[in-house]
């Protein structure tokens, strides 16, 4: 069966969803109070329809409780995604994933049931930011406000030694989950795995040991 998803909001954000769901093979219903948005998906999404999500009896209609994820990208108009998260949870939706705009907005959206939000421009920045700042990260990705994964590349300090030489863990706190290299990904290395010049390191742990980390060998 094919998952089927709604996504409210056709800006950049929900737009680029809606377009990698149908890539994944999903039904994706797509909905904006706006007809050129709608129209532009017209051909893309499985239906798109033009309403406002935050009346009740026309969710109801839309019949989107029956849908597994509704994910609300509403851009600028934190009301109606309040009000629209708000809807859903009480017509029954299973799981409601929101964009939000700042972190009051967040602390709502989470009060009133959204299981997941999301700050993409935000996560965005802190990727690039880190990115910017070592030419040996590749990418990162926020876990929590303390946790997170990053992707980093080998360098002279780290190649020709193998994992258990540099004992990350136990001096810096953090995991090496895999290593990449080239197309071969090798998932929970084993301690003798000796790196390579280029390798991929994909590492997990708290923010502050990945900073020490970054400073001390990445620097």
């Amino acid at each position: 069966m094919k998952k089927e998803f709604v996504v409210i909001g056709l800006g950049r954000f929900g737009g680029s969803i809606v377009r990698e769901l149908v890539n994944q093979g999903a039904d994706v219903m797509a909905i904006d109070k706006v007809p050129e948005r709608v129209d532009e998906f017209s051909s893309i999404a499985t239906q798109a329809v033009v309403a406002d999500t935050t009346d009740e009896a026309t969710l109801k209609s839309l019949g989107i409780r029956n849908f597994e994820h509704v994910i609300i990208a509403i851009g600028d108009d934190i009301q109606s995604s309040i009000l629209t998260t708000l809807m859903l949870k009480e017509i029954g939706v299973k799981k409601i994933t929101v964009k939000a705009q700042n972190d009051y907005h967040e602390k709502v959206l989470r009060k009133i049931g959204a299981d997941q939000v999301v700050h993409p421009e935000r996560d965005m920045g802190i990727r690039i930011a880190n990115n910017i700042i070592s030419n040996n990260v590749l990418d990162y990705l926020e876990l929590s406000d303390e946790h997170s994964i990053m992707e980093i590349r080998v360098n002279e300090k780290l190649a020709g030694y193998s994992i258990i030489d540099l004992d990350i863990r136990a001096r810096y706190g953090i995991n090496i989950v895999a290593v990449k290299r080239g197309n071969n990904i090798i998932v929970s290395p084993q301690a003798d795995e000796q790196l390579q010049l280029n390798d991929v390191l994909i590492i997990i742990g708290a923010d502050v040991d990945i900073n020490r980390f970054e400073k001390k060998v990445l620097s």
